[in-house]
């Protein structure tokens, strides 16, 4: 009766924490490697900018006509409305 319960412990662990956690990491990762240049994006303070050039580390953002900011790849966090419904249009053709 023991052995049956830690199982169904770790199960639970596991469809419950651990498994999300990593299908959120999956799409996370899905998202920076779909990062190109041009993208209209939004980072975690809520900057708005478009992609003028990528690297592995960094990004250059152009946040008005001729102001640009360098920021890490990893504080993008999604496409501005509009951006992403061309991406879903896009995927759908």
């Amino acid at each position: 009766m023991n052995v049956i319960f830690w199982v169904l412990l770790i199960a639970v662990i596991y469809f419950f924490m651990i498994r999300p956690a990593s299908k959120r990491n999956k799409e996370a990762q899905k998202f920076k490697e779909s990062l190109k240049k041009g993208s209209k994006v939004i980072t975690a303070g809520g900057v708005y900018g478009i992609i003028d050039e990528i690297n592995d580390t960094f990004v250059l953002l152009e946040i008005a006509n001729g102001v640009k900011i360098k920021i890490d790849k990893n504080s993008i966090v999604s496409y501005t409305e509009a951006e992403s419904q061309n991406n879903d249009t896009a995927e759908k053709k």
